[in-house]
């Protein structure tokens, strides 16, 4: 028994790692999920040279059932935001219980996640790297360190980056090479100062992300 357990505790620390393949997962989902931050965007994108799905019969999948279709978007979300199984529920049972649509609350919750929001003020070049930053205690939440990736910022909050020279010049890097990226219009960001702010709740909108999220909640409404 406890062999079993020790097993299974190391097996989720390695899905909490994620040591599969970034692009292999792009292109199972079918779509670009930015896994990789700047290489996605370059020309040694792998899911750009072979945009079908890993494995001896990845040209060749049949038709996918209704279950197939929910069961994707929902690992398709699950791998965007780098979130186990059992903390995607929470949020999910979170979403259902207020008011709302569902789904657009769901998406709501997921990128209010402090590591979502050091990517989207273009600190890390993407969410791993930015759950990094987070947890190494490099990022600061109204002049107070967090270094939980999954803490939910509010309207107000302010965020910047940890007064030290070897992460400020990382962190201003990251910025100079995704400059012509856009940050959302939820969030503010000073460049000098590398401090940024959450001026408002995010949309469904605001997330342009590439799920259909009703089909996640009809997975789960079983």
């Amino acid at each position: 028994m406890q062999a079993a357990k020790a097993e299974k505790g190391v097996r989720e620390v390695t899905m909490a790692r994620r040591i599969e393949p970034s692009c292999k997962i792009c292109r199972r989902e079918g779509v670009k999920l930015f896994l990789k931050g700047i290489r996605c965007s370059g020309d040694k994108c792998a899911f750009e040279r072979r945009n079908y799905a890993p494995g001896q019969h990845g040209r060749s999948r049949g038709k996918v059932s209704d279950y197939g279709l929910q069961l994707r978007e929902k690992q398709k979300m699950k791998r965007i935001y780098v979130v186990l199984e059992q903390q995607f529920r929470n949020f999910f049972k979170r979403a259902v219980r207020k008011k709302g649509v569902t789904g657009e609350t769901l998406i709501q919750f997921l990128e209010r996640r402090l590591d979502n929001v050091v990517y989207r003020l273009l600190f890390a070049p993407s969410r791993a790297s930015a759950r990094q930053l987070v947890s190494h205690r490099s990022i600061f939440v109204n002049k107070r360190c967090v270094n939980v990736p999954s803490y939910l910022v509010r309207p107000g909050d302010v965020i910047e980056v940890r007064k030290r020279e070897d992460i400020e010049k990382r962190v201003k890097a990251t910025l100079e090479i995704l400059k012509d990226r856009p940050v959302p219009v939820w969030l503010e960001l000073d460049r000098d100062s590398l401090i940024g702010k959450v001026v408002k709740l995010p949309t469904k909108a605001d997330a342009g992300l590439p799920v259909e999220e009703s089909l996640i909640v009809e997975l789960y409404s079983k």
